[in-house]
């Protein structure tokens, strides 16, 4: 008789949870539909977590999950009929044998499904959810906003009042609903399209302004590009241009959340461009072996600029590379609002109380310019942007579902987009007014004691500007 080989209790465990990553959050709609009438974030986390949480124990910074072995051996001593039966003890768990050369397929069959859960004429698809008026208005109220910031900003640069902007135009409801689904203990790691992040957290449109303008009023002194915003009040670290530097930051400040016992996490956004970045695959690798709780939010909208997807990778988009880093991952409609703020949420409650990285992909589109640098139509069909702009438009599908629980009305809508213009224009007008900051505010807040290299290129630029005063600004504070 075959002698047969023997999983530990750890070894069985591993097993089981590995393979939870992609399928506990990818099949979420017909999963939980089939067996609840009313589909709520509360029982969407719960069913999630319920899966993984009989093995698990309290938090620690590295929890019971973790592979024990840590020294590649084989087994003396086993011997079978079937090769199915023998295993390599290895870093990772146990590698079993066979006789079958197989080769991973390049690709599934099938590809990873979205979650959603309106359709595109804002109709719940199945069952309800249990987002209240409050919470919804405010969603719908923060996007319409975002939107018409989103133009304004974009003519005064055409108008050469700003020297860059950068819209979201198309991408609001994954800015809003997964500001929504945050706390303000969550700390915001972002790119550079998510402002909507700030908005939902009270920056308000006066210091949106302020900042576009650089003047003396901006919490950055003037030391940003436009749309570059930051807020240490609001727990929103300052937008760096780099593409993907900020992935490795949020693992570093979700490590340090942990660390410290915090009830928190940290949340990143990046683009389906980010993802050809090295520093994409460095934090997801970073995430999943401190077991950091990081939410990755990609906004996979089609385009890195001018290079399509399909010019980027070959794989499904960005959720399946999540499984191969050990992330748990999950993709979802972007431009359903409903849809998101449910992820979001349970993602959050699974990083938090699982101490574990989450990846959410969320397929948009982005309807704008990727920025005032650019001109989309030269790379891409204009009735492909046509038909994303009208017929998948995520505030008119939200809109209407809001309206359809009786909500929202016609006369709301034109009260809140003529307040907001008017707080706009407003708000531009007394930023262009108040003067820039003072020159030496270039200079300070990086040394106690400035060094001779920044004193002398502080006295090079005064003499400059006495030279050549024409290029200055007439209020710039010497």
């Amino acid at each position: 008789m075959a002698v047969c080989v023997r999983q530990s209790r750890n070894n069985v465990i591993n097993h089981v949870k590995s393979k939870m990553g992609l399928l506990g959050l990818t099949n979420l709609s017909s999963s939980l539909n089939n067996d609840h009438s009313t589909l709520s974030t509360a029982s969407l986390a719960k069913d999630l977590r319920n899966q993984s949480s009989v093995f698990e124990n309290k938090p620690t910074l590295y929890r019971t999950r973790r592979f024990e072995s840590t020294k590649p051996h084989q087994r003396s001593g086993v011997h079978s009929n079937g090769a199915y039966s023998q295993f390599l003890d290895f870093p990772g768990g146990q590698v079993a044998f066979t006789p079958e050369m197989r080769f991973l397929s390049e690709s599934p069959k099938e590809r990873i499904p979205c979650y959603r859960v309106l359709d595109d004429d804002g109709q719940l698809i199945q069952g309800s959810i249990d987002v209240g008026k409050e919470i919804a208005v405010k969603m719908y109220s923060d996007m319409a906003t975002l939107q018409i910031m989103d133009t304004i900003f974009y003519e005064a640069q055409r108008q050469g009042r700003i020297s860059f902007y950068l819209t979201t135009i198309g991408e609001e409801a994954i800015n809003i609903a997964s500001a929504a689904a945050l706390t303000i203990d969550d700390f915001v790691v972002p790119q550079y399209r998510e402002p909507g992040v700030l908005l939902w957290r009270g920056f308000t449109l006066q210091q949106f302004a302020n900042q576009c303008f650089s003047n003396k009023d901006d919490d950055c002194r003037g030391r940003q590009m436009p749309i570059h915003y930051g807020s240490k009040k609001l727990n929103y670290f300052t937008v760096a241009s780099t593409i993907a530097s900020q992935l490795p930051h949020a693992v570093g400040v979700a490590y340090s959340l942990k660390m410290d016992g915090k009830d928190a996490c940290a949340v990143t956004y990046f683009g389906d461009g980010g993802s050809s970045e090295g520093d994409f695959h460095a934090a997801l690798n970073f995430a999943a072996v401190t077991e950091a709780p990081v939410l990755f939010i990609c906004r996979n909208n089609g385009w890195a600029i001018s290079t399509p997807t399909s010019d980027q990778f070959r794989s499904d988009g960005i959720v399946v590379r999540g499984e191969a880093y050990g992330v748990r991952s999950i993709r979802v409609d972007g431009n359903d609002t409903l849809a998101l703020y449910s992820t979001v949420r349970a993602a959050r409650e699974m990083a938090i109380r699982e101490q574990r990285p989450i990846l959410v992909e969320a397929l948009t589109y982005r309807v704008g310019h990727h920025s005032t640098s650019d001109d989309s139509t030269k790379y891409r069909p204009v009735d492909e942007i046509e038909l994303w702009r009208s017929a998948r438009d995520p505030i008119a599908r939200f809109r209407k579902w809001i309206e359809s629980n009786g909500w929202w009305s016609g006369e709301a809508e034109s009260e809140l987009r003529s307040n907001v213009r008017k707080q706009l224009l407003d708000a531009i007008q007394v930023a262009e007014r108040t003067e820039k900051p003072p020159l030496v505010d270039i200079f300070t807040d990086v040394y106690d004691v400035p060094p001779s290299n920044l004193s002398e290129q502080e006295k090079w630029l005064r003499e400059t500007i006495k030279i050549h005063p024409q290029d200055y600004p007439s209020d710039f504070t010497l």
